[in-house]
């Protein structure tokens, strides 16, 4: 079978090996074709020919993967979409399709009008709701309010919606989508081989952090508790359009010294080792579908301090396998002070949060993924 996808992340053709890269090592193994239709990229670090950039990989099992990126910019992706997906299923005849639809909703836009052109069905993702529960800016705001109006409305073409934690189900049943068309399949694929905390690298830090460095991740909250921690040291992991800001506040703070910012690293080996140079993992955002990071800290052995977003909910019992932070300044010092003042505690978190590998395995949830987008077609 082969499986046309429509996806905003064109991380793999600016030459990252995220969770993207990883994801469709596994995923290849369940198609005999894998087409990617993305946006422009910008800065390509691979070749795209006419046919599209082919995924390499050290699997032999399974299909090819070829990515297809617009040519221009966003303005031109829906008409992209339409015209290159009716090429692409015109010569390769796919099955089905998924849709990665988020704010300003190009990719469903995309996908719907694909599928009337060629009645290939296809499976709208949400995998987190914008703005939810608290928007961190104006855009996202707006983006709260386009996805109560517009995923009721595409639900009602899609074959099916997939979601990814409990409170984007519930939230979509509250704006009127039908509960027959969600499907509730996780996507924080966790593999043991690289998640394994055998042998952690030496402790150089007190706190870490990781994420794209955007206002909705929750840093410069983080930074204003670490500020109040004497001789705290915090790693913050990951790059965006945040990141001279956050130097600058922790310059004018006077920590400077205490906060070091490591940028994106390429691979998850590398991200997993600069993890657990740390004794404590903060995830501190306002809103998320997941995230896959704090999963894969916990799988780690971390000891985390979570705020109550994504899937957050569902996998930690407070004080048992993490603690629970209300993601303002003072509350995440309190509880950061308490543990790193506390090894016991830190251990016992740690030991427990470690069984998040047994819930979100990755080839299991993979082939779980598979298998539902099969039984649209």
């Amino acid at each position: 079978m082969k499986l046309l996808m429509i996806s905003g992340d064109r991380s793999i053709l600016q030459g990252k090996m995220g969770a993207f890269w990883y994801t469709l090592q596994e995923m290849r193994k369940h198609w005999d074709r894998i087409d990617v239709i993305c946006p422009y990229v910008s800065e390509k670090s691979v070749d795209v020919s006419e046919s599209g950039h082919r995924l390499a990989s050290d699997v032999k099992e399974g299909g090819e993967v070829f990515f297809h990126p617009c040519p221009k910019s966003l303005l031109f992706q829906v008409p992209w979409i339409v015209n290159r997906g009716q090429h692409l299923i015109e010569q390769y005849a796919h099955d089905v399709m998924t849709v990665h639809d988020y704010p300003p909703f190009y990719n469903g836009i995309g996908a719907r009008k694909l599928n009337k052109r060629t009645k290939v069905p296809y499976v709208v993702e949400v995998h987190h709701i914008v703005g939810w529960p608290k928007a961190s800016s104006l855009t996202e705001l707006i983006g709260r309010h386009m996805s109560r109006w517009y995923l009721r409305t595409d639900a009602k073409n899609a074959s099916a919606v997939r979601v990814v934690n409990d409170t984007v189900e519930k939230q979509l049943r509250r704006w009127g989508v039908p509960i027959q068309k969600i499907e509730n399949i996780s996507s924080f694929y966790l593999d043991r081989e690289v998640l394994n905390n055998e042998h952690k690298p030496p402790v150089a830090y007190d706190v870490s952090f990781c994420g794209r460095l955007v206002a909705n991740k929750g840093l410069s909250e983080l930074i204003d508790a670490i500020a109040t921690l004497q001789n705290a040291r915090l790693l913050v992991i990951g790059d965006g359009p945040e990141r001279t800001k956050m130097e600058k506040k922790a310059k004018s703070l006077g920590i400077a010294n205490r906060v070091t910012f490591l940028g994106w690293l390429p691979t998850q080996e590398a991200v997993s080792g600069a993890i657990q140079t740390a004794r404590i993992f903060v995830m501190n955002s306002k809103s998320e579908g997941g995230p896959r990071v704090a999963l894969e800290s916990m799988a780690c052995g971390m000891p985390i301090i979570a705020t109550r977003v994504g899937v957050m909910p569902e996998v930690i019992t407070d004080g048992r396998n993490g603690i629970f932070t209300t993601g303002k300044a003072d509350d995440l010092a309190k509880k950061i002070g308490l543990l790193l003042s506390n090894e016991t505690q830190r251990e016992s978190l740690g030991n427990e949060a470690t069984k998040v590998l047994d819930i979100y395995e990755r080839k299991k949830l993979i082939l779980q993924y598979a298998d539902f987008l099969k039984k649209q077609s």
